[in-house]
């Protein structure tokens, strides 16, 4: 069953891609929800695709998606979709090409297929739960340095307020990406050494990724150490930390958490 989900997810990412880029960089409509995040008309189209593709292949399965509003139902159900249309709108808009579409299923609190497709690189990253990490097919590791081989993490400003460490920040170089989705990938297939965020995470940013992150060797929990679980009634976690091994160790030492 996962690999028939992994399958299902891909096609819908595949053909949301063709829906963004016919947007991207064209000015798409955009505007603030209550929440004051940005959406766009893209964001919008690429769910009705990416759901009308998901939900006539498994009506049973229960969903969650940034952009459609919450249905308590999906609690009930023993399968979920957790779909972000656009990751990262921010840098869509501004015509920038990381942004992603984040695509998984969930089975008992669990992600079981997981896929992020970012069409502006025609890049995409799968796993199932018990298969491998793969980066366009090919297979991806996480990297292997500690906190003390000068670690490339990609992190928002957020994280480098010193009330989020006991002895103060960590010495660690600083990169970001606007997807979080991405960032996990970027752990999973080495480019970085870890992503952290000490904010609240939404299910639907982190659902894919986390998964494609763990299967390729990182360490993926909350920011008090936790296993990430999903469907949950809030749909958020409290933070992510996605990092090589010894690294995610090391960092947990000193979360202020």
């Amino acid at each position: 069953m996962p690999e028939r989900d992994l399958a299902l997810l891909t096609e819908a990412a595949r053909a949301a891609g063709e829906v963004a880029l016919r947007y991207w960089k064209n000015a798409p409509k955009a505007w603030d929800k209550a929440d004051a995040s940005p959406v766009t008309e893209a964001d919008l189209a690429c769910n009705d695709l990416i759901q009308g593709i998901l939900r006539r292949a498994r009506p049973s399965y229960g969903w969650l998606s940034e952009e459609t509003p919450d249905d308590t139902a999906r609690l009930d159900t023993e399968y979920q979709f957790i779909i972000d249309p656009i990751d990262g709108t921010r840098a869509f808009i501004a015509g920038e090409k990381h942004f992603s579409h984040s695509l998984a299923v969930a089975h008992n609190g669990k992600i079981t297929a997981a896929v992020v497709y970012l069409p502006a690189l025609d890049k995409l990253y799968t796993a199932t739960e018990y298969g491998p990490a793969l980066r366009d097919g090919q297979l991806i590791t996480c990297s292997r340095k500690s906190l003390a081989d000068d670690p490339n993490i990609l992190t928002s400003k957020n994280s480098l307020d010193p009330q989020n460490w006991r002895n103060g920040l960590p010495n660690f170089q600083r990169s970001f990406r606007a997807s979080l989705a991405y960032r996990l990938c970027l752990v999973a297939d080495g480019s970085f050494d870890g992503m952290i965020t000490f904010m609240d995470a939404w299910e639907w940013d982190t659902a894919a990724g986390s998964l494609i992150a763990a299967r390729a060797g990182a360490k993926v929990s909350d920011k008090f150490g936790l296993a990430l679980d999903f469907n949950a009634a809030g749909a958020q976690s409290a933070g992510a930390f996605a990092c090589a091994p010894l690294l995610h160790d090391d960092l947990m030492m000193l979360v202020n958490a």
